[in-house]
């Protein structure tokens, strides 16, 4: 320092790597020459703290999509991992799959391990194989997380990603065409077919079989409906006839087991003394309706359109109702024709319940366009919103419990109808 001079700068070069760290900090000291200790003396503060603030921005690190969808027989399932907000440093992340409807080794490549992005580089590609086992089977799904971020980076909003694979029929299309340009009968060509042994396999084992994907309900189910999967495994598969014998004999069971419902519930009635209407809206059509209202929910669960969804209306009417139903009424009329007697029944409260069904039905069709329409629920008739799609189905509930209120009440005369 000069004569005169009271301060003087010290100049420290900072190197700039481009490279993520934590702050870093070293001292600066001051110390006098020997030569000049005669002439001055150091003060009280001869040590500097200085700090190396860290201006690199590695960024985050996200799959570019919450959702990914590929074919069976795509190969590999590429997934797209971002770096945004920044690309400073080299930073890595780990990965990993987890199974959801989808198994490990048998529907794709389980996956564990690391991505790396150099300085710079701002997006990655995540390559899952996939098996393609050309079984028909419904859409399967597993996910992609990434976790242990390294170099200051960190997980951004989509963390986790759903690989859904599809299961595209391309073989099977394939073999439609060729049934129909050299003109022999299809099932000839079906890709799939299922023996009259496989279908007793079936019903014996628990989730047909595959016990990797069974859960605790499965098992619960199994133990319950065992009987039933037993007896219904008699009925002939549709490889066998054209598949007209399967036809005709689920029609015999069906006819008989809705007869074996209608009677045991008329039974109950007279037990417990209901009238027979309020037996037959009730029990009868319980028993009867039940079981397709479960296997249209299944269908619409596996179907793209829900088309199948509406096999409830068909199977009910025409099939319960006409068939197992309308049969012994027909026994009884001949029966009675046969002693020259007129068989008479009488129409009870039946103008009244069908008045209540059918504004019941109006106000259900009102709900499921509004649901078309309506942003709330999704703009679909089926699924939508947890908390909407569950009030529909609890507002349908109370039409049919209002249904049954209103017949019964009017069947005991507590509302007068002028028949």
């Amino acid at each position: 320092m000069e004569s005169g001079q009271q301060e003087k700068k010290i100049t420290i070069h900072v190197i700039d790597d481009n490279q993520w760290e934590p702050d870093e900090t070293f001292f600066v000291k001051l110390s006098l020459p020997e030569s000049e200790e005669n002439h001055a003396k150091v003060g009280s503060k001869t040590v500097a703290l200085v700090t190396i603030i860290n201006d690199d921005e590695p960024g985050y690190i996200h799959f570019e999509e919450p959702i990914n969808l590929v074919k069976e027989s795509v190969g590999k399932a590429e997934i797209k991992v971002a770096r945004v907000n920044g690309a400073d440093g080299r930073v890595s992340v780990h990965y990993r799959t987890k199974d959801i409807e989808a198994v490990a080794t048998r529907d794709y490549e389980p996956a564990d391990s690391e991505l790396v992005f150099e300085h710079g580089e701002i997006s990655k590609i995540i390559a899952i194989p996939i098996m393609n086992d050309l079984d028909t089977e419904k859409d399967e799904t597993f996910a992609v997380e990434l976790y242990n971020p390294t170099g200051g980076a960190t997980i951004g909003k989509h963390g986790r990603t759903v690989v859904t694979i599809i299961n595209d029929d391309n073989y099977i299309t394939m073999a439609n065409k060729m049934a129909s340009l050299v003109q022999v009968d299809i099932d000839k060509l079906s890709v799939t077919k299922t023996t009259w042994g496989q279908q007793f396999k079936d019903a014996m084992t628990v989730n047909g079989g595959d016990l990797e994907t069974a859960k605790f309900l499965h098992y619960v189910g199994h133990t319950f409906s065992f009987f039933w999967k037993i007896l219904f495994a008699f009925v002939p598969p549709t490889s066998i006839a054209g598949g007209w014998l399967t036809f005709f004999v689920s029609l015999l069971f069906i006819a008989i087991l809705t007869a074996v419902v209608g009677d045991v519930a008329a039974i109950f009635g007279c037990l417990v003394g209901l009238k027979d209407s309020i037996t037959a809206i009730s029990f009868v059509a319980l028993g009867t309706s039940l079981p397709d209202t479960f296997a249209s929910m299944i269908a619409a669960k596996n179907s793209k359109t829900a088309d199948d969804a509406i096999g409830n209306v068909t199977g009910s009417n025409s099939v319960n109702v006409f068939l197992g139903l309308g049969l012994p009424w027909l026994v009884a009329a001949v029966y009675w024709e046969s002693k020259n007697l007129p068989f008479t029944v009488k129409a009870g409260d039946l103008s009244f319940s069908v008045l209540v069904f059918s504004c019941s039905c109006i106000i259900g069709m009102i709900l499921l366009t509004l649901r078309r329409f309506l942003g709330v629920f999704g703009k679909a008739e089926l699924g939508g919103p947890t908390i909407p799609k569950y009030a529909c189905s609890a507002f349908f509930v109370f039409l049919w419990i209002c249904y049954l209120t209103l017949s019964g009440l009017q069947a005991y005369g507590h509302i007068y109808w002028a028949t």
